[in-house]
């Protein structure tokens, strides 16, 4: 196709592979119209076979010889499916984490669309009343029981209703329908799967004069960007801070994007919502089917959804008219992808504000030290919610000092004590405890041969009442042993303690009281995450007994006592991060007691009651120890002060991680960049799971910008290494964990 100027037309496309480039084209022959957009579909040639692309840009010229290019099979779109902003949002990501744009860009669309097929019809089928139907006298059908049903069914729901919906009401439905469309008396119709539920028209709590600040500062803005740290306690209402901007705002015509960290807190949040706001609210997440997920991405794309409410993924949903993101409990590491593309959610919901000219909302009540290090910079508005909402108090914190105590697996008499009188009170309590399983350590009593995994360094948890050995790493499985491998006893102990265990305890001490465990094994079937909060809400349950699923969000006003049953597994961990995590979930899940009326009480249980971390949260708070934790951090230059990026390894033989990671050293180093630090090689903290070995190598900087430079030459040169052909690597920027 040429150019008037001379020069051949390329499609620049981008194709989802392993290569960090994007791959020109001839453009497919005959007239393709307005399908030359950028943010088209595209079949094209790759390799031996067919790939689905996205056309990125139209450029005159390539540096390839043209007879060595191949042409557009197909254009599957007639409009972008991707829109220009999107393209812009996307481009951006993929050049930050330094990761192949068309993995990136394929990666954002529904799987439909990343399979070639055409965007399918919006709805499901479904029947309504025709006008002939609207006007039948039921009475002429006293004769046709099943037919007098369905009229009277059809009747109450005006909009129509889907053969699922008409099935549940109706079993033999389909014989009368029958009857009625040969008479003209119903209609075809597409019932859409997202429909606006019926909002709650009593009137809303109002808003205290901190919340209504806070709501006014950031609507303020909305017609431009700017970063806000909405710094609330648990309990302070910033969900109705959210509420009342997302209101306004959709009145006005605009989208709101909702990041969630948990799947778990969607019903609730999305219940809330849509009992609030008069607008339509879809949810993205992994937990629906792939028909509920397009449906949500359409209506969002197409501005009917005024609210999309989602977790990570959903950051990259398209929005035709966007108002405001909110990124709710802006802490939670949940935010950060932990394969393929490595990216912070939190971090690209900022950058997509700023490119789309809108305010971000940034929620906690314990925020990151880097979202604080952005407040104290200037960066981010701090607008704080000091108090809990309505009449409820901050519980009163205890640290209960276990040493030398004897404890009834793992818990104290002190605790058990409370749990006791909460319970006859007829209040709710939460005992959390991370670790699930009955006991993560399986031993012989003769030798002290420890059960560990044969493919992880880990030790195997024994899981009751099924009687496994389970690794919490790979998932491998196995019967405890009937005599031990080592010294042949048959004598086995196991050492401490997960939920079963503390639900099995508790249940011989407290007999009548209703205990529900809450973990990834007893929330596996669908819907039972769902029962525990009406359990909880209708007071069906007594104590919940569960890991940090239960620790964030959720909003129990009977709860009086949160008991912590193990603070110390946190206090000293490898990660320079270890110690800001734990004081984020040690308050996030003080946060549940005490929201109602009555006041609440938390007990944590530890060996180590002088620790400066915990004596900081309970005296001073977490705005204390954050300030410590920050000044610690810049005295040691680590991130927020300096930014890193990690560079992984795994395979099976560790020889060739440390070969490829030495390599990579050798590389780096001999590029001469000052301002760069390298590492390592180290092996990971765990170096074994699932069979690999794992290795990795720390790349910091004081600055962004040369971080980053060094980066992009720095891979290319990696590609290039033989070693990086025998080892599975990744790159890691910005890492919030080192695993």
């Amino acid at each position: 196709m040429p150019d008037a100027a001379g020069g051949p037309l390329i499609w620049r496309v981008a194709v989802p592979s392993p290569l960090r480039k994007l791959f020109d084209y001839l453009p497919p022959g005959g007239d393709v119209g307005q399908a030359s957009q950028p943010g088209v579909r595209l079949r094209v040639p790759f390799g031996r076979g067919n790939r689905i692309g996205v056309l990125v840009e139209v450029v005159q010229g390539t540096s390839l010889p043209l007879n060595k290019l191949k042409r557009v099979a197909t254009v599957l779109d007639q409009a972008p499916v991707i829109n220009a902003d999107l393209l812009e949002f996307l481009s951006w990501t993929a050049d930050y984490y330094h990761h192949p744009l068309g993995e990136v860009v394929l990666g954002a669309l529904p799987r439909a669309l990343r399979r070639g097929r055409p965007v399918p019809e919006q709805g499901t089928p479904g029947w309504t009343l025709s006008p002939a139907g609207g006007d039948l006298d039921a009475e002429q059908l006293r004769r046709a029981p099943r037919q007098k049903a369905l009229l009277e069914i059809l009747r109450r729901h005006p909009a129509g209703l889907s053969e699922p919906e008409l099935s549940k009401r109706l079993v033999s439905w389909r014989a009368p329908m029958r009857a009625f469309l040969s008479r003209h008396l119903v209609q075809r119709i597409s019932i859409p799967l997202l429909q606006t539920s019926d909002p709650d028209l009593s009137q809303p709590p109002s808003l205290n004069p901190k919340q209504q600040q806070a709501a006014e500062s950031i609507f303020s803005a909305s017609r431009e960007f700017a970063a806000f740290l909405l710094n609330g306690v648990t309990g302070s209402g910033k969900t109705e801070v959210y509420l009342e901007l997302i209101n306004r705002l959709a009145l006005a015509g605009r989208q709101a994007l909702v990041l969630i960290p948990e799947i778990g807190l969607t019903p609730q949040i999305v219940s809330r919502f849509r009992g609030r706001l008069k607008a339509e609210v879809v949810v993205l997440h992994s937990g629906l089917s792939e028909k509920e997920r397009f449906e949500a991405w359409l209506a969002a794309r197409d501005g009917r959804a005024s609210v999309v409410i989602g977790t990570r993924s959903a950051v990259f949903t398209p929005l035709k008219n966007p108002g405001i993101f909110i990124v709710d409990e802006e802490q939670d590491p949940s935010f950060k992808q932990q394969d393929a593309l490595r990216y912070s959610a939190r971090d690209l919901a900022v950058v997509r504000a700023q490119m789309c000219a809108t305010p971000v909302v940034l929620g906690s009540a314990t925020p990151s030290l880097e979202t604080l290090h952005n407040v104290a910079s200037g960066r981010y508005t701090q607008l704080n919610l000091p108090l809990r909402a309505g009449e409820a108090t901050p519980p009163s914190l205890e640290v209960v000092d276990i040493r030398g105590r004897s404890l009834q697996s793992g818990l104290s008499e002190p605790l058990l004590a409370a749990l006791e009188s909460c319970v006859e009170s007829y209040e709710q309590a939460i005992l959390f405890i991370n670790r699930r399983g009955f006991a993560p350590s399986y031993i012989c009593r003769s030798c002290g041969w420890v059960a560990e995994c044969d493919r992880c360094d880990a030790n195997m948890v024994l899981h009751r009442p099924e009687e496994l050995l389970l690794c919490h790493h790979c998932a491998s499985r196995r019967s405890p042993p009937a005599a031990c491998p080592r010294c042949g006893s048959s004598e086995f102990r196991h050492q401490g303690l997960g939920t079963q265990r503390v639900v099995e305890t508790l249940s011989a001490r407290l007999p009548r009281a209703r205990i529900y465990r809450v973990d990834r094994d007893s929330t596996k079937r669908k819907g039972a995450f769902e029962a525990l909060i009406e359990s909880m809400h209708g007071g069906e349950t007594d104590i919940v007994v569960g890991t940090q699923m239960v620790a964030k969000g959720h909003h129990f006003p009977n709860v009086t006592l949160v008991g912590v049953v193990d603070a110390d597994s946190g206090l000293f961990g490898v990660d320079f991060r270890s110690g800001e995590r734990m004081a984020q979930l040690l308050l996030q899940v003080a946060g549940r007691a005490g929201r109602g009326q009555k006041p609440g009480r938390v007990m944590i249980q530890t060996h180590h009651p002088d620790h400066p971390l915990l004596r900081a949260l309970v005296e001073s708070g977490y705005g204390a120890f954050a300030t410590n934790a920050l000044a610690e951090r810049a005295e040691a230059a680590l991130p927020p002060f300096a930014h890193m990026a990690l560079l992984r390894a795994e395979a099976q033989r560790l020889e060739a991680c440390e070969r490829f990671l030495s390599a990579a050293l050798e590389c780096g180093e001999g590029m001469g960049v000052e301002s760069i630090n390298l590492l390592g090689p180290v092996p990971a903290p765990m170096a074994r799971r699932a069979g690999r070995y794992r290795s990795q190598l720390f790349v910091e900087s004081g600055h962004r910008g040369p971080l980053h430079r060094f980066l992009k030459s720095w891979l290319s040169e990696l590609e290039r290494l033989p070693s990086a052909r025998r080892v599975r690597w990744s790159l890691d920027v910005d890492p919030q964990e080192i695993i």
